[in-house]
């Protein structure tokens, strides 16, 4: 019953989405497809939909570069990103970001994009998808990019981390982070 009843256009959706874009990154129709309904189970609204879509379609282009089917280029994972994206105010966001891209620092482009204060994906996913565009190549930076925007870093950085760890690939993460982590049985 949130938001005047029309369900919750929360980030959470977006946050844990970037697995559904890797698996089905050689159809962006299905990636979009199944991000949707992975977030329609806690996310009724469409915007908080739309997050999960613009993050999947991000993450399948990261998927992409990583298999060599498209090149590194931030502006083309913003575009493939809003390119589903139905509209509202995620798609805006991202589309700002698209202009943003090229200029400007991370505590400006918070400033202008959002950080996640507001725990909605249109104050979310479009820095989200700025700060991994402009580290597609470099996990750690792109990482320390994200919590510099402060705001909801800990879902920010969970959506950069998934975005980017695709398209750098396992061996590219800081081995101090991997042998810092909390063990992961099997």
């Amino acid at each position: 019953m949130v938001f005047d009843g029309e369900g919750s256009m929360g980030n959470g959706g977006a946050m844990r989405v970037a697995p559904v874009g890797a698996y089905f990154s050689d159809d962006l129709d299905l990636v979009a497809d199944h991000a949707a309904r992975s977030a329609a189970v806690t996310h009724a609204h469409p915007d908080g939909q739309a997050g999960a879509i613009a993050v999947a379609l991000a993450a399948a282009f990261a998927a992409q570069v990583a298999q060599g089917k498209a090149a590194r280029d931030g502006t083309a994972l913003l575009e493939t990103a809003l390119s589903r994206t139905p509209p509202g105010a995620t798609h805006d966001g991202i589309a700002s970001a698209i202009a943003f891209a090229r200029t400007g620092d991370v505590r400006t482009a918070a400033a202008r994009l959002g950080n996640g204060s507001h725990v909605i994906s249109s104050d979310t996913v479009p820095l989200s998808l700025w700060c991994a565009a402009r580290h597609l190549d470099d996990y750690e930076e792109a990482m320390w990019t994200t919590v510099s925007a402060l705001g909801d870093r800990d879902t920010t950085c969970a959506i950069v981390g998934g975005i980017v760890a695709l398209a750098v690939g396992p061996t590219a993460l800081p081995a101090e982070w991997l042998r810092s982590r909390e063990p992961l049985d099997g």
